[in-house]
């Protein structure tokens, strides 16, 4: 069995301090017949005559189940949906498994049952929405003369031409019967709890999980301009460019903005974040011998340029100290796919970084996503080191030629099944997700 890495280590640490059913312990706690929120909000539980439960999320089972020890016989009905894998065992909460990061019948099914339980509520009705990353995709209910391929369509030629998440899910808010507060309209007149854990730079609630449960200050211009600053207003699906000009003509309704008084029983509390993953890593770096900076939390752009970054801080470490060092990094980059290769910003960004530190055999680093996966593969990231590049090279292997292509998966499994290294990073889903976590090491010198 290959050695475990000091970065492995402290991944998981990261991990741990982010756990969904952790986050909603620490977060909410229940005094008899009383729920407590750590910002203060109490609920009276017997104002309420049913308790449901509704949510979405990579993480959203592992919350349901601290959901249900919660909530206990109070607990009336729930369905949560979470991506293929990422399943849990629940007593009494329904559970649904769906595609991510581009939707399918699955997740509008599931969506449909939960909007079919929120048509019940009442003002007599509480009902807790547990959201986690990736319940954009997986909570999915078209708009009206909209259709399931025409999100996925949209979905995928943003994805594919680098757009970040705050431009996909603005995107998707106007697409959607969910998304931008329309499900907190949908469980009108009920209490609305809502619990997020963020997968999203400074959290704003309107971007998480396309802020299904809050207020949504965008509107279809922005959508629109968003199209056009990638070139895809002529590349969607018709249907959802007619919509967006219906839009932009004030012929169908915004979605719900700040003061909408469907909203004011809705209240919504970040329970875990980056920045909690991160300081959690610092504790775990220091304590295996390592003197340990956050660099950033808001890591974000093109996974080259940031690749750039990250090893221009490295290099300029690597030669002012001879101690062991880490430097710790988290955010979101996006790629813009180029060919046909397959791989993930994660893997993208970890060889991006190689070929910077190539020749300087102290620095390495771990590049993963914080939920167990790293685009439409199985590995989270990738480990280099500044022997990478030559080792590949060695073998005939082109890294220039695979980032290229976009195509960096294949770069790590071929090196992999060439030298028997490990360089691909597989620890399974998480059960959490809290956006990617950069660990760069640097060992000590002589």
């Amino acid at each position: 069995m290959p050695k475990v890495r000091p970065h492995e280590t402290i991944f998981r640490a990261a991990i741990a301090a982010v756990a969904p059913g952790a986050a909603l312990r620490r977060a909410v706690r229940r005094d008899a017949d009383r729920l407590l929120l750590n910002d203060g909000t109490s609920y009276a539980l017997e104002r309420f005559e049913r308790l449901l439960v509704v949510g979405a999320g990579k993480g959203a089972a592992t919350m349901a189940q601290a959901a249900e020890d919660l909530l206990g016989d109070r607990l009336t009905a729930g369905l949560v949906v979470v991506k293929y894998g990422h399943a849990a065992p629940l007593r009494t909460i329904e559970l649904a498994e769906a595609a991510h990061p581009v939707p399918d019948a699955a997740g509008l099914a599931a969506t449909a049952r939960i909007l079919q339980l929120l048509e019940e509520a009442d003002e007599r009705t509480l009902v807790l929405c547990l959201l986690t990353g990736g319940a954009s995709a997986l909570l999915e209910h078209p708009l009206p003369g909209l259709t399931l391929a025409d999100i996925q369509e949209t979905t995928a030629l943003l994805l594919a031409a680098g757009a970040d998440v705050r431009e996909l899910n603005t995107v998707r808010k106007h697409l959607s019967a969910v998304k931008g507060g329309r499900l907190a309209v949908a469980a009108h007149p009920a209490t609305l709890l809502t619990l997020v854990l963020s997968d999203v730079i400074g959290d704003p609630l309107e971007v998480i999980a396309s802020g299904p449960t809050v207020a949504d200050p965008s509107t279809h211009a922005e959508a629109w301009s968003i199209l056009e600053r990638h070139g895809l207003q002529a590349r969607v699906p018709s249907r959802v460019a007619a919509h967006l000009r219906r839009g932009l003509r004030g012929e169908i309704p915004e979605s719900p903005k700040p003061g909408d008084p469907r909203l004011a029983r809705s209240h919504t509390a970040v329970i875990g974040n980056l920045h909690e993953a991160l300081i959690a890593a610092q504790a775990t770096a220091q304590r295996l011998g390592y003197r340990s900076t956050l660099l950033t939390e808001t890591l974000q752009g093109d996974a080259v340029a940031a690749a750039h970054h990250l090893a221009h801080i490295a290099l300029n470490e690597e030669r002012s100290t001879k101690e062991r060092r880490c430097l710790l990094a988290g955010g979101e980059t996006t790629v813009q796919v180029l060919g046909n290769g397959k791989g993930g910003r994660n893997q993208h960004l970890a060889l991006a970084f190689a070929r910077e530190v190539s020749g300087h055999p102290r620095i390495s680093l771990l590049a993963a996503g914080t939920d167990g996966t790293d685009g439409p593969t199985d590995a989270a990231g990738a480990y280099v080191d500044g022997d990478t590049i030559a080792r590949a090279r060695a073998l005939g292997l082109d890294p220039d030629d695979f980032l290229a292509r976009c195509d960096s998966y294949t770069f790590f499994a071929t090196f992999d099944a060439l030298t028997g290294d490990c360089s691909h990073f597989r620890p399974g889903p998480t059960g959490t997700n809290v956006m990617d976590i950069d660990i760069i090491l640097i060992e000590a010198g002589k």
